[in-house]
């Protein structure tokens, strides 16, 4: 009992920081028709300067620090981008009406990371004086790209074996009317009786005056030409690499790792990081509130996923993360760091890597599922939810 009022008190109080507020406070404006609007290219400036400062603390911590110490958690980042893909492709994908395809891409997008999620629950753990690795922040590209790349890869393989099927079907349906096609005897001619000049040879192939079939079926029944359709691993994950939030927060880690950027770092990038997270939680918070008439365009279902999956996969990265703390050490902070960037929800480089990735899915609803309810919950409710239990489980 004593556990759990300690918790609450701890969750309450998170309810209360300055981030939380801004974020709300960008909801109520929009929700009540403020002419309020910030430009998307100082939007995507704030984006680039707060990943600069993360990757940078990283790549400085990555030079201090014992690489061993990265692997396990590092480990448990690429498990856990490629579990929460699985989770909603057996999930999500039995509801009523959502697509299969739609429901890959949701989980891929719940996979990746939110590069503002991630500055978020720094900024509060900071405020909390509450210690953590700072390479922890390194751990984004390990959940980020496997996500991706195992919904865009789930997807293909699914509406490869959809059209296979397509295929196969109406390979079927050509043999069943040429079985039937009288000759001019007036019998008929099966495949079964072979073909001759007067027949229809499918499966003997026919003679000289019969009819070849051009296609190849394998063991399966399905068209050999469909089995050539592979899925390109590699330009996935080059397309993630170059996406604008992944490149700022790798070019910081290489230059925190390769250069001396400490006298830049606590001269510029610290002191603005907060200053630039408030504004950048406004913009999301009205983005939260833009988002939700496309969201009701789509299933109710995707509204509940969105609530439950940003607690549901931080709950796996906190076990996870508890694992990695008993067996090496990891932080309570950096605990709570893998929770965090699992809960999020990719934000800036993810939903166009899965547009190009998985063309057939609905954007509105991955994308709306995502922005309307995901990232509100994951910092909303995520983030004071995975700090108070780790203060509260070990003591942080």
């Amino acid at each position: 009992m004593d556990f759990l009022s300690d918790f609450l008190t701890k969750f309450v109080s998170q309810l209360q920081s300055p981030t939380l507020g801004f974020l709300i406070g960008g909801a109520v404006a929009a929700a009540v028709s403020s002419r309020l609007a910030i430009p998307d290219a100082i939007y995507k400036f704030i984006v680039f300067m707060l990943l600069i400062k993360v990757g940078l603390k990283g790549g400085i911590a990555i030079r201090e620090s014992n690489i061993t110490e990265i692997l396990l958690p590092a480990l448990f980042a690429v498990l856990i981008g490629i579990l929460i893909v699985f989770i909603a492709r057996h999930t999500l994908a039995k509801l009523p009406n959502v697509k299969v395809v739609d429901a890959i891409a949701t989980g891929g997008l719940f996979g990746a990371v939110s590069g503002s999620t991630l500055a978020a629950g720094l900024s509060v753990l900071d405020a909390q004086g509450m210690e953590y690795e700072a390479w922890s922040a390194a751990l984004y590209p390990f959940m980020d790209i496997p996500a991706l790349v195992t919904a865009i890869v789930l997807a293909s393989v699914y509406t490869s074996k959809q059209k296979q099927r397509a295929a196969a079907e109406e390979y079927r349906s050509k043999q069943e009317f040429y079985d039937q096609e009288p000759v001019a005897s007036g019998a008929y001619a099966t495949t079964e009786q072979g073909g001759t000049g007067d027949t229809y040879g499918m499966n003997q192939g026919g003679s000289a005056g019969g009819y070849s079939s051009k296609q190849r079926i394998t063991a399966s029944g399905y068209p050999h030409e469909e089995q050539s359709n592979r899925v390109e691993i590699w330009p996935i994950i080059k397309d993630s690499l170059q996406g604008s939030a992944l490149s700022a927060l790798l070019l910081g880690l290489a230059l925190g790792l390769l250069t001396r950027p400490e006298s830049v770092y606590e001269s510029f990038y610290e002191p603005l990081f907060r200053g630039l997270l408030s504004i950048l939680m406004i913009v999301m918070g009205m983005e939260a509130t833009a988002r939700i008439n496309e969201l009701r365009k789509v299933a109710q279902w995707y509204a509940v996923y969105a609530f439950v999956a940003p607690l549901l996969h931080g709950f796996i990265a906190f076990g996870l993360g508890m694992i990695a703390h008993y067996a090496t050490g990891f932080s309570a902070g950096g605990v709570v760091i893998l929770a965090v960037i699992a809960a999020s929800s990719s934000d800036i480089s993810g939903p166009p890597t899965l547009r190009g990735g998985i063309p057939s899915a609905n954007p509105s609803a991955y994308i709306g599922a995502s922005t309307a309810v995901g990232t509100p919950v994951a910092i909303a409710l995520g983030i004071p939810l995975f700090i108070g239990l780790a203060q509260a489980v070990m003591g942080g």
